[in-house]
């Protein structure tokens, strides 16, 4: 499978990394972008890579990419991360928030309402909250509130009732019992556009099972804590909350004169990324540095 790293060019605008840097990818995957600084910050630069899926993790490590250091672990983690491996000073910081197309196609893990899956969705197994546990056991009250808030779908409350009742009568274990669950609950004669109608439920599920805004909290300021003047932090964000979340922080912290903003706008990818790569539609990229 190909793994495409979304607004590539632009991230390298942003990161303007430059020989012998050292920069902190906080969500390497398959090392796109990583890869692609790796070649601008010759000879001695290196990338900190950080992967929270084992299995990702396994694979990118054993490409023995030269001047990357692969670590399993979570980016809430960063400052202990970047303190443990000694990896200072950091010239720059990336997180990509988007989901992979491994994840999505080959993780078997309930990722994708278009394969019929265990409803697992969690990328580092160290985690015991899975996307069943969530289906099966919250109370309608908290399945309507993470539908509605992190899925953004008006008909949160119709999918919580119908999950409650057909979980009555047996355990919703699998991504398709789950598809067909959302598909009733919409209501009769209502026209669907050109986005799947499980896409919402799934992404708001995701995000509860990995605590992903959470984390996003979670390391930002970690992120411009470790960067050392002059350093550049960008992030890519897919979801309005996720975007939300990184213009707040960066404005909060341009007011007290400790980043300048670079990206006035999110920067969005160009209609020709968006036909090869679909998944790039939604992508923001926003970008500081610090003072």
């Amino acid at each position: 499978m190909k793994h495409n790293p979304v607004l590539i060019r632009e991230v390298i605008e942003c990161l303007n990394p430059r020989p012998d840097e050292n920069f902190v990818d906080c969500t390497l995957g398959f090392a796109g972008h990583s890869k692609a600084i790796l070649e601008r910050i010759k000879p001695n630069g290196r990338v900190l890579g950080i992967e929270w899926d084992n299995e990702v993790c396994e694979k990118t490590g054993k490409d023995g990419i030269e001047r990357l250091i692969v670590i399993n672990d979570s980016y809430a983690n960063l400052k202990e991360i970047v303190e443990r491996n000694d990896f200072c000073p950091v010239d720059g910081i990336l997180l990509d928030l988007g989901i992979s197309s491994w994840d999505l196609e080959e993780s078997g893990r309930g990722f994708s309402f278009q394969r019929d899956e265990p409803l697992d969705m969690r990328y580092g197994k160290s985690r015991d909250l899975t996307a069943r546990e969530i289906v099966n056991k919250w109370t309608e009250e908290e399945l309507a509130e993470i539908i509605r808030e992190y899925g953004q779908e008006r008909f949160a409350r119709n999918i919580a009732k119908n999950i409650i009742d057909t979980r009555r009568k047996q355990p919703v274990e699998t991504t398709f019992q789950l598809v067909e669950v959302i598909r009733k609950s919409f209501p009769r004669g209502y026209k669907f556009g050109r986005q799947h109608f499980a896409t919402k439920t799934f992404q708001a599920l995701r995000i509860a099972v990995n605590d992903e805004l959470e984390n996003l909290k979670a390391v930002m300021p970690q992120a411009m804590e470790i960067l050392a003047r002059g350093g550049r932090l960008a992030i890519i964000s897919f979801h309005s909350s996720e975007d939300r979340l990184v213009k707040n922080f960066l404005r909060n912290r341009q007011k007290q004169n400790s980043l300048r903003i670079l990206t006035k706008k999110p920067v969005v990818a160009s209609s020709a990324e968006i036909k090869e790569n679909p998944r790039a539609r939604s992508a923001k990229l926003r970008s500081a540095i610090k003072l």
